[in-house]
C-alpha cells in the first residue's frame, strides 16, 4: 500500500487496492451479460439475422428498382397465374404485414407489372395479376436471386436447413392467425 497523500481535490486519483476493491463491489457478477433474458437474446439474435440477410436482398434487389416486398407479391402472382388473385388473398399470403399495400400495388401497377380489375358481381373486390412485363423481370430476376438465396444460407446443409425451418414454424405458429397458410 502507497503512503497515504493528502487528497486536496476531486480527481480521478486513488489507491490501487481501492479500486481493485471497489470494482469487485460495485460491478454485480451478472453485469457482463448483454441480454435480460433467453428469449431476449434468441429474439435480437433472429432480428440481427434477418437484418444481415436482408441487405443481400436489397442489395439484389435495388438492381431492378424493387423492394423485397414488391418481388414477393410478383412472385405470389405468378404462382395463381394465369387466374388473378384478390388483393385481401395476396395480403394474407404475404411474408410480412403490407399496411401500405395499394401504394405499393399503385407503383407495380405504373411500371407496367401487374394490372388491376373489379370483380363484376362485386365492386369492391380487387383483382390483381401479374403481366407479361412482371413475368419477364422474375425470369431475370430469378438467377441472380438463387445465387443471393445460396450467399445467405448457402453455407448450411440441407439437415440443418430443414432443422431451422422446423424450429421457425414452432417460433412463429403461435402468433400466426387461423387460416394463415403459414401455419402449415
Amino acid at each position: 500500500m502507497r503512503a497515504s497523500l493528502p487528497i486536496t481535490c476531486l480527481d480521478n486519483y486513488c489507491l490501487d487496492d481501492y479500486t481493485a476493491d471497489m470494482k469487485n463491489r460495485l460491478i454485480p457478477q451478472n453485469a457482463q451479460r448483454r441480454f435480460d433474458s433467453l428469449e431476449q437474446e434468441a429474439y435480437l439474435s433472429l432480428w440481427r439475422t434477418y437484418d444481415r440477410l436482408r441487405a443481400v436482398e436489397d442489395e439484389l434487389f435495388a438492381h431492378w428498382e424493387l423492394t423485397p416486398q414488391q418481388y414477393n407479391v410478383l412472385r405470389l402472382l405468378k404462382s395463381d397465374h394465369p387466374e388473378p388473385m384478390a388483393t385481401l388473398t395476396l395480403m394474407s399470403r404475404l411474408v410480412s404485414r403490407a399496411p401500405d399495400i395499394t401504394r405499393m400495388l399503385d407503383k407495380l401497377e405504373l411500371r407496367k407489372l401487374i394490372s388491376r380489375s373489379k370483380r363484376k358481381n362485386d365492386r369492391r373486390s380487387v383483382m390483381i395479376n401479374i403481366t407479361a412485363a412482371g413475368l419477364v423481370l422474375l425470369h431475370e430476376i430469378s438467377e441472380p436471386l438463387q445465387a443471393a438465396h445460396e450467399k445467405q444460407l448457402g453455407h448450411l446443409s440441407g439437415a440443418d436447413l430443414k432443422t431451422l425451418l422446423k424450429l421457425l414454424h414452432a417460433v412463429r405458429l403461435p402468433h400466426e392467425t387461423e387460416g394463415s397458410p403459414w401455419r402449415q
